[in-house]
């Protein structure tokens, strides 16, 4: 069990090197500020940023907490839809939006590390709730962890590990949408 915890942290360590920008995306972002904070100054985040304003989620992410957010890149969102980004952002589709981002959202703090350990313990899986309610597992695919939901949905975590006051951020490679949008 022990040369799993080792493979697989090993993994998680390359895994945060795999793009030759990854320290430049995260290195923008001061470990003692909040998901939110992080997110306002993040230059791949803006589509994020402004999703979780027009869900009036700022006061959660830039107070409380530990949370973990897997955080769709400005990319992921250009490859979900325009059109429904832009949908999503007009008040009257504030619950819509608020439900498609908290599914992105899980109570705690899960580094990379601890993703890995749980899937030791799960024998190559674990799941996690979103504070939406739904769950996420976590798996591997070579040497990538993939984030999967009920309905098959998957995301890939390109960039791990971003410290924050109030958690930490994983930005993946697409959104997660919950089956009823």
């Amino acid at each position: 069990m022990c040369f799993f915890f080792l493979f697989f942290t090993l993994i998680s360590l390359a895994q945060t090197n795999i793009s030759p920008h990854s320290a430049e995306r995260f290195s923008d972002m001061d470990p003692q500020k909040s998901i939110l904070g992080n997110t306002e100054s993040s230059k791949n985040l803006k589509t994020l940023l402004a999703a979780l304003k027009a869900a009036d989620l700022e006061t959660i992410l830039g107070n409380t907490g530990p949370f973990t957010l897997f955080a769709p890149s400005d990319k992921a969102f250009e490859n979900f839809s325009s059109g429904k980004v832009e949908q999503l952002l007009g008040p009257e589709n504030k619950e819509e939006l608020k439900a498609l981002l908290t599914y992105h959202i899980v109570a705690g703090r899960f580094t990379a590390s601890n993703i890995l350990r749980a899937m030791c313990r799960g024998n190559g899986k674990a799941t996690f709730t979103t504070v939406q309610g739904n769950k996420l597992v976590a798996s591997m695919s070579g040497i990538d962890i993939v984030l999967t939901d009920n309905y098959g949905n998957s995301a890939k975590i390109v960039m791990a590990d971003a410290d924050q006051s109030n958690g930490v951020i994983h930005e993946i490679d697409s959104v997660i949408v919950p089956g009823h949008l």
